[in-house]
């Protein structure tokens, strides 16, 4: 079963729509047209398994020492779920995930940000 295409991610309140440019029985990837975003949904199944959720996002921006320059900024969010093939359910791992997830409070990633652990 594949993710539907295209893919909307949601960045600071704006919807980016990204088409599916590459499917495979393991991994799957979303473009958006301009390139500023990509989506890659990959598995690797052995003695564990390891589902990865990655966006790569990329901007245009003035060079900071070149400020006439203009420079490509690019960077990557993501998320492993890494379990062995036995011992844990989906839903055990589904929720364990969410409560991940729902920790990631806008205040706790502008700490992850800022360097505390």
């Amino acid at each position: 079963m594949a993710f539907s295409d295209p893919q909307t991610v949601t960045v600071n309140a704006v919807a980016q729509t990204l088409a599916n440019i590459s499917r495979s029985a393991q991994s799957s990837e979303y473009r958006k047209d301009d390139g500023t975003y990509d989506l890659k949904i990959s598995h690797n199944e052995g003695k564990r398994n390891r589902r990865t959720a990655r966006l790569d996002f990329q901007k245009v921006a003035a060079d900071p020492f070149e400020p006439a320059l203009n420079q490509k900024f690019t960077g990557s969010v993501y998320c492993v779920i890494d379990v062995p093939v036995t011992g844990w359910t989906n839903t055990e791992i589904k929720d364990i995930t969410l409560g991940l997830t729902a920790w990631l409070t806008s205040a706790n990633v502008l700490k992850i940000l800022g360097g505390e652990s």
